[in-house]
């Protein structure tokens, strides 16, 4: 049976390059006190720990102490130093949208979740989410179905390339949660919330924001937006009856520890030094609707911070329309005259103004980027670009 689960996680991970990511199993908690029962249980909980071990020598995860701490802070507010301690939070590199808690107490948060986040409250909604379904045992009552399906695994294994299609979609339906499981970790989330002091209706507000991005993104390319996720991966609540019964709860459920708290200027100065780095992983993936909503909903705030300016003069250039350029360079110009002192400001600066035809001005500015950066991992294609060669 350990084999067939290892053979089982393999296909899995195999599917996530197709497919897209995976959802990741969760369960237990109490502070780690529950220890796997069975053989094949006991199976997975080590292919869990292998997961982890390569997980910790990834060039993806995030090694920035004072961020991690920062994370792991908000979970253990919410929760509690006691059943905190046992998890493992791993911050990786990648600008989706996505957390989730491995059945033996790893968590990983993506930067791109990270990026999304408005304050500390919507933060703690998707870390308490994740918990939830640890606490409750989600993925142990998924993985118990395994047992009534593996040999239709190993029977599908035959088939061919029909037989992997059909062997994707069985997976799927082992290691996604339903969406009871779903509204019962929404359900625990908000009473972590309430425990640790932050505004439950951050978490209503958090599904709000993945509407409309989504919406964005479908508008832009001209398709229809979906209300639920693609193929065995539509397991969740759809987003607007996520936020419904989200807000509700928010109202519902007793206040026990002040209910109050957002955090949003304690999450700006923790993502500052981030700022730069995850708007260059955003921009990246060619999606200028939702990313161009992303930023004017950051905006409604406290208006258009330097920092905003900057990403949406980034998000200009890189999509290089012919207007692009000089309305890029308008949006840094803006930044600049608010005193926003990133180094990468000036690059950018300097990039669009090579391409409007302000040689000059635009060579100065990659010269200061240079002297500002010298050892930025482009630096030998921006001094190429200042020095004229």
């Amino acid at each position: 049976m350990m084999r067939r689960a290892r053979k089982a996680i393999a296909a899995l991970a195999a599917a996530s390059l197709v497919l897209g990511p995976m959802p990741v199993l969760a369960q237990d908690s109490g502070a780690l006190a529950y220890q796997p029962q069975t053989s094949d249980e006991r199976g997975l909980w080590l292919e869990m720990d292998e997961a982890e071990r390569t997980l910790k020598t990834s060039r993806f995860v995030v090694r920035d102490p004072e961020l991690n701490a920062y994370v792991r802070g908000v979970l253990c507010r919410e929760v509690g130093e006691e059943r905190c301690r046992g998890v493992r939070i791993y911050i990786v590199r990648t600008p989706g949208f996505n957390a989730s808690m491995a059945p033996n107490g790893m968590m990983q948060v993506w930067t791109g979740l990270l990026l999304r986040m408005r304050n500390e409250a919507q933060l703690a909604a998707v870390l308490g989410h994740e918990f939830g379904h640890f606490e409750h045992r989600h993925s142990l009552q998924n993985f118990r179905s395994i047992r009534g399906k593996t040999d239709a695994m190993a029977w599908l294994s035959f088939l061919g390339t029909v037989g992997l299609v059909a062997q994707v979609g069985l997976l799927g339906s082992i290691f996604s949660f339903n969406r009871d499981m779903e509204r019962e970790a929404d359900v625990v989330s908000i009473g972590y919330m309430r425990g640790g002091g932050y505004s439950p209706g951050a978490a209503a507000a958090v599904w709000r924001q993945v509407i409309r991005e989504g919406e964005a993104t479908a508008i832009a390319r001209k398709q229809k937006p979906r209300r639920h996720g693609r193929g065995f991966l539509d397991s969740h609540p759809a987003p607007e009856d996520r936020m419904t019964y989200l807000a509700n709860l928010a109202r519902d459920v007793p206040d026990v520890g002040g209910g109050g708290f957002l955090g949003a200027g304690e999450y700006r100065g923790a993502m500052a030094k981030w700022w730069a780095p995850l708007i260059d992983d955003q921009i990246k993936l060619n999606d200028f609707g939702g990313t161009e909503w992303l930023l004017e909903e950051m905006a409604l705030g406290e208006g258009w911070t330097p920092e905003l300016l900057y990403a949406r003069g980034e998000l200009y250039r890189a999509r290089g329309k012919p207007e692009d350029f000089a309305a890029a360079a308008g949006f840094y110009r803006e930044a600049l005259a608010k005193g926003y002192a990133l180094p990468e400001l000036r690059r950018g600066l300097g990039l669009a103004l090579l391409r409007t035809g302000a040689t000059g001005e635009g060579r100065a500015l990659l010269k200061e980027y240079v002297t500002m950066q010298p050892d930025a991992a482009d630096r030998p294609m921006i001094a190429m670009l200042a020095g004229g060669e």
